[in-house]
């Protein structure tokens, strides 16, 4: 069935949604009715849209530097200097090709990522991908309250006190049925993550050796299985699978259409770049907090962090550190368990959207709950080994990060879904770099965890090589593919007028099943069986790591 693209089909009638999810847009920032269809013509006007759109690009990128996060990239400054600033800059880029095509997925279609891979993949691979999400969120959440735990130590609150005002707290602020009170509240969190910038400056920086080592790929002593190890955590920290879930997700609760893409597009950057200064911020804190002191390489958690600065620098910079770990526990906690209702209220089909109050949205916001009462209570257990979970999160998210951009990638080529939105050329091309790039590290962590004596600069070279001849492979052939189909056949009737503002995705059962070549099957299962390889890997480099060695 194809859709005309000069056809506007009723919000009600794409996919399944929650009627919920239709109406005017009322933004932390500003409303804009449902049937506003004025022109923006005037930099203001423009301007008041911006601020009325953003908050789904800017509430997931600085989600993203949530308690782990600090911790991660705390740990990155003490040990490693300013030599891994490097990673976070060249994670910009993937930052935004990742998050925009979630936004042209929910925007067109107006279906969550749980339910597009469930429905267009089967259920075989929607149980993989929802349940690595579930995991993984879940594992993530607790670490949020571990930072909630440390922060509100260093004032002297016992965490038998934080963590449980916390939990209340975050439940309280999102089961208010109303989406313009949440987002407001994310706001608050996003202007406190800037504390970690006048932290920064604190620490009297030096200019070269950050614009060094922001351009220069290379690190501070030998390339070995713990560094590389510490790599993949700021990638799966500044990178993570739910920030695909959560922003489709939130794009579509907040009722965005594609007639607001370019907006929706320009939050993401803006979120990109956010993200990625707080990130630096706080290893340049560390790093020239700590260099050439006793704490230099001895990075402990956050508590000791923030007793750490306070010594090195002053006490209001140990406070600061506490606040910024504290706000990023709180924000990364409420998006990354509102990410897992949504897709759990995807997977199960019930009402899913903040605009709901408790009474008409029980499911929805009971599981909310429990998820955070569930996370808040572990992190209460005597003697967890509390600071290796956080660091095995991370690293256990940029393991599984490549198998969720594939199914990213995957939905993104599917006409019946994206219709004239679908990925072009270049974007292909990019986003299979990412995957290729990601595969690697997790390929040079288990080498170098199940052969502690290889040398890992020069498998890193090799696997890189690799890498390009195999992008180049398949490249050609995906040319020569393309010249040897007809224009007629690589692009379907209906789309050679293209009206974009007005394309929707039509209802999800009246779509056409996608068809799997062999090729695809037995690519997709390698996939899987290595990356669940991968996660047992990191899991035996953490345990290492625990007894000592």
């Amino acid at each position: 069935m194809t859709q005309s693209l000069n056809t506007i089909v009723p919000a009600e009638a794409t996919a399944h949604l929650d009627s919920a999810h239709v109406g005017d847009i009322r933004g932390a920032l500003g409303t804009i009715r449902q049937h506003d269809h004025a022109p923006r013509t005037s930099w203001r006007a423009r301007l008041l849209t911006l601020l009325a759109i953003m908050g789904p690009g800017l509430i997931v990128m600085v989600g993203d530097n949530d308690a782990g996060g600090v911790a991660t990239y705390a740990q990155a400054g003490q040990n490693y200097g300013t030599s891994l600033l490097w990673t976070l800059f060249l994670l910009i880029p993937v930052l935004i090709v990742n998050q925009e095509m979630v936004v042209r997925l929910g925007l067109v279609s107006g279906v969550g990522h749980a339910r597009l891979i469930i429905e267009r993949f089967g259920k075989f691979w929607g149980a993989f991908s929802v349940g690595d999400l579930f995991i993984l969120n879940f594992l993530t959440i607790v670490t949020e309250f571990i930072g909630v735990s440390l922060a509100m130590s260093y004032f002297g609150v016992s965490p038998y006190i934080s963590v449980p005002v916390a939990a209340v707290a975050l439940i309280a602020i999102t089961v208010t049925g109303s989406f313009r009170r949440w987002e407001r509240f994310m706001y608050i969190c996003i202007l406190a993550n800037f504390v970690a910038i006048p932290l920064a400056i604190m620490s009297h920086p030096k200019a070269g050796p950050v614009i060094h080592d922001s351009l220069i790929p290379h690190v501070q002593g030998a390339l070995n299985s713990t560094v590389l190890l510490l790599i993949i955590g700021i990638v799966g920290t500044t990178v993570a699978p739910w920030q695909l879930f959560f922003q489709q997700s939130n794009v579509i609760d907040k009722r965005l259409t594609p007639r607001w893409m370019t907006y929706e597009r320009a939050d993401t950057a803006i979120g990109a770049v956010v993200v990625i200064l707080g990130a630096a911020a706080l290893m340049i804190a560390t790093a020239f907090a700590f260099g050439g002191t006793r704490f230099a390489g001895n990075f402990a958690d956050g508590h000791a962090v923030a007793a750490g600065l306070a010594r090195s620098i002053s006490p209001a910079a140990g406070s600061l550190f506490a606040i910024v770990l504290l706000n990023a526990a709180i924000i990364g906690a409420a998006a990354v368990t509102l990410s897992t209702s949504y897709a759990f209220g995807d997977v199960f089909t019930i009402r899913h959207s903040l605009h709901r109050s408790w009474k008409d949205a029980r499911a929805f916001y009971a599981i909310y709950g429990a998820l955070v009462l569930a996370a808040a209570g572990i992190v209460l257990i005597p003697r967890a080994p509390l600071g290796l979970m956080t660091l095995a999160v991370q690293a256990l998210a940029g393991i599984l990060l490549p198998s969720a951009t594939v199914f990213l990638l995957l939905l993104c080529n599917d006409r019946d879904v994206l219709g004239p939105w679908v990925n072009k050329t270049w974007l292909n091309i990019v986003a299979s770099i990412i995957v290729g790039v990601l595969v690697v590290l997790s390929l040079i962590l288990a080498a170098t965890t199940l052969f502690p004596s290889v040398d890992a600069r020069r498998l890193s070279m090799a696997l890189g090589v690799l890498l390009m001849v195999s992008l180049l492979a398949t490249g050609a052939v995906q040319i020569w593919r393309r010249r040897s189909t007809s224009t007629t056949e690589r692009i379907p009737s209906g789309y050679s007028k293209p009206d974009r503002m007005t394309w929707r995705m039509p209802p999800l059962d009246t779509l056409p099943k996608p068809v799997w070549s062999t090729t695809r099957k037995i690519g997709m299962l390698t996939l899987r069986g290595y990356l669940v390889i991968a996660a047992l890997l990191m899991i035996v480099k953490i345990v290492e790591l625990a007894i000592g060695h």
